[in-house]
């Protein structure tokens, strides 16, 4: 998992950055989720969401 998005992040990375954050989310989506799953599987989300935002990409 990235530790750190901030305003600086560079778009260039984005393509391998969402392809492993996207497998992350999958693998965890696939088992129970407890409280900490949870928070994870969050803050994949919002990861995601901020790079392609950052980037201007699109769905």
């Amino acid at each position: 998992m990235i530790d750190n998005l901030e305003s600086n992040y560079d778009c260039s990375n984005a393509g391998g950055d969402l392809e492993e954050l996207q497998q992350q989310l999958a693998r965890i989506q696939n088992t129970e989720l407890d409280e900490q799953a949870q928070q994870t599987v969050n803050r994949l989300e919002n990861q995601i969401q901020f790079i392609k935002n950052k980037c201007d990409i699109r769905p």
